[in-house]
């Protein structure tokens, strides 16, 4: 009996190694094709970060396409999107107080919704592929006007903008931009609903 139960646990060890090699290669494997990138801004009070996953075009349509309109979007691939503020911020009139977010989006043709949530999944999509967002932790939710570039960009892009703080997207044809604020520490930073 001892020699079963010896046994029985080295071929969970076993189990256990060969399932934690393979999810490493495999996050190897998607990050060889989305490279992970880390932007950070602190100058003028300001203390962000964003970390992010950056696809390549290749030929495809992308808003529309290989990100569907109308749908949530992890923005970017791998793991969802992180946004790390040490500054309380304002993002069109709402209070997005200092913490560490994850940054998802909803692309349509005349608007995109950019949305900041407290909730950090492990991975940017479940078992069916859809995004793993959880709504009920969205902290602050801010709408823009996508603008199409002259150029494209082949690569997902976010930086930092300033004059004043902007956060800007673009990959395709496609650009949004969203103002970042340093809150005053004021209530009227929070916008009333």
């Amino acid at each position: 009996m001892n020699k079963f139960f010896k046994w029985f646990l080295i071929g969970i060890v076993i189990l256990f190694v060969v399932a934690f090699g393979s999810l490493q290669v495999m996050k190897f494997q998607t990050k060889k094709h989305s490279p992970e990138e880390t932007i950070t801004y602190t100058d003028n009070g300001y203390d962000v970060e964003i970390t992010f996953s950056r696809p390549f075009k290749k030929g495809r349509d992308i808003f529309g396409g290989l990100v569907p309109y109308g749908q949530v979007w992890r923005t970017g691939a791998n793991e969802p999107t992180t946004f790390v503020t040490a500054t309380d911020l304002v993002i069109q009139g709402q209070k997005l107080p200092a913490g560490k977010y994850t940054l998802w989006t909803i692309p349509k043709p005349t608007e995109w919704e950019i949305i900041f949530n407290s909730g950090h999944p492990g991975w940017g999509v479940d078992w069916d592929e859809k995004a793993a967002r959880q709504p009920e932790l969205d902290v602050v939710t801010a709408t823009v006007r996508p603008m199409r570039n002259f150029m494209v960009y082949e690569q997902l892009t976010i930086e930092f903008e300033r004059d004043p703080l902007n956060l800007m997207l673009a990959w395709d044809f496609t650009r949004v931009d969203l103002t970042l604020e340093k809150s005053n520490g004021n209530s009227q930073d929070t916008k009333i609903e």
